[in-house]
C-alpha cells in the first residue's frame, strides 16, 4: 500500500482549519499551482532535455512549485502535526526522487546534462536564467500543460481545500 493516502488521511486527522487559515493556505498553493503549471507547459517528458523557462532557473520546477503547494496545503490545515508531517514527508520523497531522476538523465543526456547541472541548481532557483549552450529556446506551450495532466494538481488542491472547509464546518457544530 502507498504511503501517500494513510498519510494524507492522518494529516487531515489532525488538521485544525480556520476560515483564514484556508484562505492564506490557499493563496500560497495558487502560487504553487502557478509555478508548476508554468513548468508543466515547457516540459517533454523523456523526449527532449528541457532547460529554457523555468528550467532555466531550476532543474526541477514542477517539485519546487509542489514545494509551495504542500506549504499552502500546511498553512491551510492550521497544526503543528500536519505541517511536520507534510513538510518531512515532502523532504524525504522529493529528494529520493530528484536524485533518481537525475540518475537517468545522466546517461541519456551526458555532457549536456552535465553542462546544466553545474548551471542551474537542483531544487532553489537561480536568481537570473541560466544560458545553456546548445539549447533550444522552448516556450510556453498548453497542449503541453494538458499532455502533462498538470490540471489534475488544481483538481486535487482544490479537493483539499474543500475537505477542509467541510472539517472546519464539521468541528464548529
Amino acid at each position: 500500500m502507498r504511503l501517500g493516502y494513510p498519510l494524507a488521511i492522518a494529516v487531515l486527522w489532525f488538521a485544525r482549519p480556520i476560515p483564514r487559515s484556508i484562505l492564506y493556505g490557499a493563496a500560497i498553493g495558487l502560487i504553487g499551482l502557478w509555478i508548476r503549471g508554468f513548468a508543466a507547459g515547457y516540459l517533454h517528458k523523456q523526449t527532449i532535455l528541457t532547460v529554457t523557462g523555468p528550467y532555466a532557473y531550476t532543474r526541477n520546477p514542477l517539485y519546487f512549485g509542489s514545494a509551495i503547494l504542500t506549504l499552502g496545503a500546511a498553512v491551510a490545515m492550521h497544526s503543528w502535526i500536519s505541517t511536520i508531517t507534510l513538510c518531512v514527508y515532502f523532504t524525504l520523497v522529493y529528494w529520493i526522487v530528484m536524485r533518481r531522476e537525475e540518475r537517468e538523465l545522466r546517461p541519456q543526456h551526458g555532457v549536456v546534462f552535465d553542462e546544466y547541472a553545474q548551471s542551474v541548481p537542483l531544487f532553489f532557483p537561480r536568481l537570473t536564467a541560466a544560458k545553456i549552450a546548445g539549447a533550444s529556446s522552448g516556450s510556453f506551450s498548453f497542449s503541453q500543460y494538458r499532455k502533462n495532466h498538470e490540471w489534475q494538481a488544481a483538481l486535487g488542491f482544490l479537493l483539499l481545500l474543500a475537505a477542509l472547509v467541510g472539517i472546519w464546518r464539521f468541528r464548529m457544530v
